[in-house]
């Protein structure tokens, strides 16, 4: 592969990425925004994850494998489910 080819390559990657942020950028914002305006509730969905998983024993240093997945594939899952979920709750819950 030629330098001129590596250099498409990677200037092709950095926009995906730009692109891929700024689409995240406004659903994690409403859901930030929610969780300012509910703290309580914030805290408490937090705790209740960190408790089940603690029930659970579950800890990605103890799982072989899930540090990379959570770094990876499981990280964009991540991302797409908190744009779902903060556009349900900007549909489902907007005073206005």
């Amino acid at each position: 592969m030629s330098l001129f080819k590596q250099l498409q390559a990677v200037q092709t990657a950095q926009a995906r990425a730009q692109q891929a942020r700024h689409e995240l950028a406004v659903p994690a914002h409403a859901l930030l925004a929610r969780g300012e305006r509910y703290p309580l509730t914030t805290v408490g969905a937090a705790a209740g994850a960190g408790f089940v998983l603690g029930q659970l024993n579950v800890h990605p240093l103890r799982v072989p494998g899930l540090g990379a997945l959570l770094s990876g594939t499981a990280a964009e899952l991540v991302g797409q489910g908190a744009r779902l979920l903060a556009e349900f709750a900007q549909d489902s819950f907007d005073p206005s």
